[in-house]
């Protein structure tokens, strides 16, 4: 336990300084800090790789970090089962899973997070078949408030687990994590530009007969960039990306290229649509084939903000019309693509695919441009269409709007009530979104 430090989350989008710092490396440090906070009438978060664009993860009180808690626990391959510490970063996965045989089912393009902030908070990839991480748990241990350790899983409180698998780290703190891995497979890569109108015309049957499919839309373009990602057997051929082709497209592109069309978007916006268009003509057309997560994943290095909506699938080419709209009309200069991704329903309650096959929109904007306006009309639109924002990013919502959008909202508060009636885990985005 320390004086707290200023701390910033990566998107800069929120910050804080707590009044006591802790970082936890057993569960009996992380009981110890919980009830230290307690005996002092102080709140307690936990952080950890601070991927978060809303205020989850901002801690007043203490701030704890559990990256101590890493690594591989155990192991049951039977099941395909693996017990991790809670702040394993998912980067490490691959490392660890490999060796067994196993791998994650689906992952995010981002593979910066600990796992439990990552389920925690509802991070997904693509994959109408496919839900979210968080429906990979099958079993979690919390910290409670009066510092007791609960057990959640198929044997054990399995009621609660519907709740636990994602959070909000209203509950308690994870400090442990079990996943329903699956056998390490391939996957084949086919990114392609293709026309606006063309996509969403057919926008369903691509997402549902591929199975990972998103793509990408240019503002003030015509010409999105898909990826279309097939499963094969783990001892399929591998044809990777060679290390020029993965450098040239992933760091110099992806990641080079986007930042300077940021900064010049920002000096002479009257840039931003050409320089997009450009951007089209130039960006994602390759195939390859490679291991699961070395398609998964994607280096991010440019920093932006980001708003996500889920939405009915079948909503999406009306929604993604609207914003095109929106953007038209507002005479905006948007550098930064929006992003198209699906994902199966899913029986968690605070899911954002809870009950429904669910499509992903998200709108970004370059850490050092104005975010609001364009979020908060992006907002208006996917309420509209029963939209449901993303835990870990942007919005502007509160706990009577999120209560409309997701039916056990009022059982997820019952559980919060049962776990920790004096708020000990809470903070300002939580009171907001949950209600004190």
């Amino acid at each position: 336990m320390r004086p707290g430090e200023s701390w910033r989350n990566w998107g800069r989008t929120e910050a804080i300084l707590p009044v006591f710092a802790a970082r936890a490396s057993t569960v009996d440090e992380v009981v110890e800090v919980v009830r230290f906070a307690r005996q002092h009438g102080l709140t307690v978060k936990t952080v950890g790789a601070g991927h978060s664009f809303s205020g989850i993860a901002v801690a007043p009180g203490v701030q704890l970090d559990i990256s101590g808690l890493d690594g591989l626990l155990d192991v049951d391959l039977p099941n395909a089962r693996v017990t991790l510490g809670a702040g394993t970063h998912l980067h490490r996965l691959p490392d660890l899973l490999e060796p067994l045989g196993l791998a994650l089912q689906n992952m995010g393009d981002i593979d910066r997070q600990t796992i439990a902030g990552a389920t925690s908070t509802g991070t997904h990839g693509t994959g109408a078949r496919f839900g979210g991480l968080a429906t990979q748990v099958v079993a979690l241990t919390l910290v409670t408030a009066d510092g007791s350790i609960l057990r959640i899983g198929d044997t054990s409180n399995a009621e609660l687990l519907p709740a636990a698998r994602l959070g909000l780290g209203a509950l308690g703190v994870i400090v442990e994590v079990t996943l329903q891995c699956v056998p390490a497979f391939l996957l084949r890569a086919v990114e392609r530009p293709a026309g606006f109108d063309e996509v969403l015309d057919d926008f369903e049957a691509r997402a549902t007969v591929a199975d990972h499919f998103e793509f990408y839309w240019w503002p003030h373009t015509d010409g999105v960039m898909t990826k279309t990602n097939t499963r094969l057997p783990g001892d399929a051929p591998r044809e990777p990306l060679g290390a020029v082709s993965e450098w040239l497209e992933d760091r110099v592109l992806s990641n080079g290229v986007l930042a300077l069309i940021c900064t010049l978007g920002r000096v002479a916006p009257a840039l931003t649509p050409p320089i997009n268009r450009l951007a089209t003509r130039v960006y994602g057309n390759r195939t390859f084939t490679d291991r699961s997560h070395e398609v998964f994943v994607s280096p991010r290095t440019t920093r932006f903000a980001e708003m996500e909506y889920a939405i009915p699938l079948e909503a999406v080419p009306s929604a993604l019309r609207d914003i095109r709209r929106l953007i038209d009309d507002r005479g905006w200069r948007i550098s930064f693509p929006v992003e198209v991704r699906v994902a199966a329903a899913d029986d968690n309650w605070l899911s954002t695919a809870h009950g429904r096959p669910t499509g992903y929109i998200a709108v970004h904007r370059y850490v050092r441009d104005h975010h609001v306006d364009y979020f908060t009309a992006v907002e208006r639109i996917m309420r509209g269409y029963e939209g449901r924002p993303h835990w870990g990013k942007i919005h502007y919502l509160d706990a009577e709007a999120l209560a409309a959008v997701y039916p056990r909202h009022a059982d997820f508060v019952a559980v919060r009530d049962r776990l920790d009636p004096d708020r000990l885990f809470t903070n300002p985005y939580l009171d907001r979104v949950l209600g004190p």
